[in-house]
């Protein structure tokens, strides 16, 4: 496999950036999607082929099965296991909703959103050449301060403490 993938060695090692993903997984996603992106139309096309969102089945008010359907043999298997890798990177994007979506949803539907997230990264940087971009492990606590500081807050006073802000000088 080394030597197939030897002209698209630059997009492999770009796919190595990703946190979590490593050489074999790598050279799955190659192997099993290639590196032209524009058989997809978008990141979310290439997830729903990869059978990583899952189904929404409703009708007359019924919620029925909401599982992933199947999909090729090796890439959703390892793109599940680079993002139980990912979320445990310390400090990663990856690691941050990881640990959000397990507090709610558990591990197994977590790891598979991580690795959508992991796909959608990896269709962004093919598609354009770009190296990963985190965004860190902090980005959902500042993306909305406002929420959390009343979220927090809430949890204080709960607790039988009562806290009045104050904002931080700048």
């Amino acid at each position: 496999m080394g030597k197939a993938l030897e002209p698209f060695r630059a997009q492999v090692d770009l796919l190595l950036t990703i946190p979590g993903v490593k050489r074999t997984t790598a050279e799955t996603i190659a192997a099993e999607i290639g590196f032209d992106m524009s058989r997809f139309p978008s990141a979310g096309h290439l997830i729903s082929w990869a059978g990583l969102c899952p189904r929404m089945d409703e009708s007359a008010g019924k919620r029925r099965s909401t599982r992933t359907r199947q999909s090729a043999q090796w890439l959703k298997p390892m793109l599940v296991q680079a993002a139980w890798a990912a979320g445990r990177k310390k400090g990663t994007y990856a690691q941050s909703q990881f640990q959000r979506l397990r507090a709610r949803r558990g591990g197994n539907k977590a790891a598979v959103a991580v690795a959508a997230s992991l796909l959608t990264a990896a269709f962004h940087m093919l598609r354009d050449g770009t190296t990963y971009q985190d965004l860190g492990g902090t980005f959902f606590d500042t993306r909305n301060k406002a929420n959390v500081t009343k979220r927090l807050l809430r949890r204080l006073e709960d607790m039988g403490v009562h806290v009045a802000p104050v904002p931080a000088p700048t």
